[in-house]
């Protein structure tokens, strides 16, 4: 009597969906996205849209600090980077929405090795700081090169067309965005699994470990910095077609904070784990919002004071899950597919 789950070949030891039922649970979520947008409201379309996009950042976030361990605190710049490089390429010099965006997108990761290549001699808080004074270099290159930027204030960007449709709603939007956080997600899950995923990991764990076993510490870092700037600028890019008006209010200090809390929160090292925290850390101020609208009488300091509020909100939020669950939700959500696998047996 066979038991247990075994694999005869090379090909189904390596399948991301080994099972049956993993396979039935993704057709499943792919019908439901499919027909999400035509029950929900224009709304939570909206905080979807927002929450992918989120998705993306993370994923590139987590790359460079889940995988890789390079903390930083410049990941809102690679996003600003990303979006005012699409709104240049758009309303500039004409790239149409399909070229626009890679470009930036590369744009934004050959700023990645700017910054990760005088990076290689720096490691933990000093990384952090470098990180974050490549973040107040930015912010000040966006405000005073009026120039290109437009300065305070702002660019706007034209809807995407996408085969001569305009894309210049929630729902449309929804299905760019969506296949593009797909795609992302599955090139992520596919390149940790490769050699330079596992050379990541390795420097993550134990950098000289991983020198003395052969890992080229430089390459990798720097091709870490590179993808995740990359996932940062693509990002940031739907993000400036998404609100087609950008200006540096967008993109202050606080966003690579929020970035930061979205994979401590969601699950560092995890792939479905940006995905958890940027839909956490993106509906958490709008959870924040209805409640100031629901006790705004009684409670007046949820309106007067809402980003003070949405501040504590997320550093408490990130105090409890690294002390009760630092391996995030991904880890909760790990431990409880175990529980009931495991159940009634569960010692």
């Amino acid at each position: 009597m066979t038991s247990g789950d075994f694999k005869t070949s090379y090909k189904a030891d390596t399948a991301i969906f080994q099972t049956i039922w993993i396979k039935l649970w993704m057709a499943g979520l792919v019908v439901f996205m499919i027909f999400f947008p035509f029950w929900a409201g224009p709304y939570l379309t909206y905080v979807v849209n927002l929450a992918a996009i989120a998705t993306i950042g993370a994923l590139g976030l987590n790359i460079l600090t889940g995988f890789t361990g390079q903390i930083s605190l410049g990941h809102g710049a690679f996003i600003a980077i990303g979006a005012y490089s699409t709104a240049i390429l758009t309303a500039d010099a004409g790239f149409p929405f399909w070229l626009a965006l890679p470009v930036a997108a590369l744009i934004t990761a050959t700023s990645g090795l700017i910054v990760g290549v005088p990076s290689l001699r720096l490691k933990g808080l000093y990384l952090v700081m470098s990180t974050l004074a490549f973040s107040f270099i930015v912010q000040y290159v966006i405000i005073k090169w009026e120039g290109l930027t437009r300065g305070s204030t702002g660019m706007g960007v034209p809807s995407p067309k996408f085969f001569g449709h305009a894309i210049d709603n929630d729902r449309a939007f929804y299905f760019l965005i969506m296949p593009i956080v797909v795609m992302a997600m599955l090139f992520a899950r596919n390149l940790i699994r490769t050699k330079v995923g596992r050379a990541w990991v390795a420097i993550r764990d134990r950098d000289i470990s991983a020198e003395v076993m052969g890992v080229n510490l430089a390459r990798y870092k720097v091709t870490s910095f590179f993808v995740s700037s990359f996932y940062a600028g693509l990002a940031g890019g739907l993000y400036a077609y998404y609100i087609t008006d950008i200006s540096p209010e967008h993109f202050p200090i606080t966003l690579s904070i929020d970035y930061l809390a979205m994979i401590i929160i969601g699950g560092m090292g995890s792939i479905l784990g940006s995905v958890f925290g940027a839909m956490f850390v993106t509906m958490l101020p709008e959870g924040i919002r209805i409640a100031a609208d629901v006790f705004g009488t009684s409670y007046p300091v949820l309106v007067d004071r809402f980003f003070e509020v949405k501040v504590m909100a997320f550093g408490l939020a990130i105090i409890l899950f690294l002390i009760f669950e630092p391996t995030g939700i991904y880890g909760r959500w790990i431990k409880t597919k175990i529980y009931y696998k495991s159940w009634p047996f569960t010692y």
